[in-house]
């Protein structure tokens, strides 16, 4: 189905206005990262409670990319495939763009950007392309991919050749004029697809954590989709002297600190001519000491006017963040029924283990927003908020203070080495800050909610999320003690950052037991239900089994665990998700939780499902990619399942 639409685009010196010819979504399309509006819903649902006994794999692709011959970079495989043309496009850790035959898994081109292979890197993930349509003579459709080493590329959607028009030979840098003291080759990148708002690309950037103050800036560029030339730019630290928001930030800090980026997916809301972003902590992430004040635009949801850049609206929903809590997700465009009135709103989840929505127009807040105090910091030269925001819906993942009772082992020795941890540690629940003897962190730097986000089934108006329960260990070491303490095995296991220009290195690791399992009662990953009418938890269970991260003697415990990606909503009422450290793909029942379905994975599915429809056949596609970092065997397959046809 196409529409005509008239839309204005920038080059350098000229404004111009062109015809162009757009797919009108409908329910088989899924034609941008989270599909419409980031949502994570199909309107598709011929695959149904009633037939799920006829799902079956329908094909399988293997990329090829299993991370060989990069020397320091873990393998991931995150996609969310996009469709178009009867064609799936995905992004691969190596930021291979492959285009795919959406019925027959074969492939039809397959680009290689050519990253480094001698650099270390921050990052291994690649969460999608991006895709446009325009009325030109070169490309005129074209996929959008970031990279690792923080280019731009256009490609030819037919044929995978670089758009020759775009950039500098088909690619931009966008690591000019990002800033950052040193070296940034790999730790400045694009993790997360571009943004199409029309005639412009929308970019935002991933920032390696916890290397130093003067990290890169976190600015958010819009590029002309056809020229790749600058529109504008946003930061969202006030460097100007005269920004309001300066005061936010003490003395000098805004001038040297950076981060603040937006490493998730971008939401672009046409008709009101905003683009949503969700932005990280400033540098250095675990001591603000040298950024005093409550650190403004970072850590927060900004609404930006798609022409100009310029700031329509602004919630921070973390002050003075040292505890890594990102704003993780992609903001979902939804319209929620509360209190008789249905309101176009913008919803995120976020590390704190909270959700929160905001009227699209305003920043309204669409649930109530408490401002409530929280444990301050004793370390020298820290300043804390008084207060962090707190929303109205109960707690997604668990913020409660963790005590000695609290130490679990699958045997006697297992929870008595939690134990002893724990007595040496400070622990007040969410928000307790870094210290000098380490801290608990609940939720943990990973989350509560990460990447995965949110997905919304808006006519039921339920809101599907998956949480982390495992709490994470930070201290801050005195630069003339880390040597003692390294000597001293006292950080074995630990991971060290340098966090150069503060007084500190900063420590961190996930609290696991001596045989690898986390320190805390189960369950330690879990799919929640939020009914948005209402704003309440419709249902909480845990999500997956320990079956591929326990030692084979132990059973099949269904405990919930570590997990990242997110889930897909059907028309049906059905949830699909992987997302567990476990190689398993699930479809529950949206109302209840129950578990309908379950199929075995040759490795864990780290990513967010999606669903299409071809000749009257619906497909659900994931990526299926293991995951280094959280120990789940590498993987490259793209596997997708539709149902048995009818047998004569």
């Amino acid at each position: 189905m196409i529409r005509e639409t008239t839309i204005r685009f920038r080059l350098r010196h000229a404004t111009i206005t062109c015809l162009l010819l757009i797919p009108v979504a409908n329910a088989a399309d899924w034609n941008q990262y989270g599909g419409e509006g980031g949502q994570q819903f199909t309107a598709l649902e011929q695959i149904n409670r009633s037939n799920l006994d006829r799902l079956i794999p329908a094909w399988t692709y293997r990329s090829g990319d299993l991370n060989q011959g990069f020397m320091e970079k873990a393998h991931s495989f995150q996609a969310n495939p996009i469709f178009w043309n009867n064609t799936l496009y995905i992004s691969t850790s190596a930021n291979w763009v492959i285009a795919i035959d959406a019925v027959s898994g074969e492939e039809r081109w397959k680009f290689d950007p050519a990253l480094p292979r001698d650099i270390d890197y921050s990052e291994s993930a690649s969460r999608g392309v991006a895709i446009w349509h325009g009325d030109v003579e070169t490309c005129p459709h074209r996929i959008f991919m970031g990279t690792l080493t923080g280019f731009v590329y256009a490609l030819d959607a037919l044929t995978g050749e670089v758009c020759t028009d775009f950039g500098v030979a088909g690619r931009v840098d966008m690591s000019v004029d990002a800033g950052g003291t040193g070296n940034w080759l790999g730790h400045y990148g694009i993790t997360s697809p571009p943004a199409i708002a029309g005639g412009a690309l929308i970019v935002g950037s991933s920032i390696g954590d916890n290397r130093m103050v003067e990290s890169p800036r976190g600015i958010v560029r819009s590029l002309n989709v056809i020229t790749g030339t600058l529109n504008w730019l946003w930061d969202p630290i006030p460097r100007a002297p005269e920004d309001p928001l300066r005061a936010e930030w003490a003395g000098n800090s805004a001038s040297i600190t950076g981060g603040a980026n937006a490493w998730p997916p971008l939401s672009v809301d046409m008709e009101r001519n905003l683009v949503f972003v969700s932005t990280s902590s400033p540098s250095a992430d675990f001591y603000g000491g040298e950024r005093l004040g409550d650190n403004r635009h970072a850590n927060s949801l900004v609404a930006l006017d798609i022409d100009t850049g310029a700031v329509v609206w602004h919630q921070q929903l973390v002050h003075h963040d040292v505890w890594d809590y990102d704003i993780p997700s992609q903001p979902t465009l939804t319209t929620i029924q509360r209190e008789g009135a249905a309101v176009d709103a913008v919803v995120v989840v976020t590390k704190t283990g909270m959700l929160f929505a905001f009227a699209r127009d305003d920043g309204t807040p669409v649930y109530e927003i408490t401002e409530r105090p929280v444990p301050q910091s004793d370390v020298p030269g820290e300043f804390l908020s008084a207060t962090q925001p707190f929303s109205s819906i109960p707690p997604l993942a668990d913020q409660s203070v963790i005590t000695e009772d609290d130490a679990f082992g699958i045997a006697w020795f297992d929870r008595l080495g939690c134990q002893s941890v724990l007595r040496e540690l400070r622990s007040e629940g969410i928000f307790t800050p870094p210290s000098l003897e380490g801290s608990i962190l609940s939720p943990g730097y990973a989350g509560g909610a990460n990447w995965g986000g949110v997905a919304i089934d808006q006519e039921r108006q339920i809101a599907i999320t998956n949480v982390n329960q495992i709490p994470a260990l930070v201290r801050l070491i005195p630069r003339d003690a880390l040597q003692t303490l390294r000597d001293s095995g006292e950080l074995d296991g630990w991971d060290i950052s340098a966090q150069t220009g503060t007084p500190y290195f900063m420590a961190r690791r996930f609290f696991l037991s001596p045989l690898g399992l986390p320190c805390t009662r189960p369950p330690w990953g879990n799919l929640v239900a939020v009914d948005l009418r209402e704003g309440t938890i419709l249902w909480d269970i845990p999500l997956g089994t320990i079956r591929d991260l326990a030692p084979s003697v132990v059973p099949d415990f269904a405990w919930g665990v570590p997990n990242l990606g997110g889930a897909l909503l059907t028309g049906s009422g059905l949830i699909v998700i992987g997302a567990a450290t476990e190689n398993t793909l699930r479809i529950l029942d949206v109302e209840t939780g129950e578990e309908l379905w379950s199929h075995r994975l040759p490795t864990a599915a780290i990513a967010t499902p999606m669903s299409y429809e071809v000749e009257g056949e619906q497909y659900i596609a994931i990526a299926v990619g293991g995951h280094e970092p959280l120990g789940m065997e590498d993987g490259d397959y793209l596997m997708t399942f539709k149902l048995e046809r009818d047998r004569p």
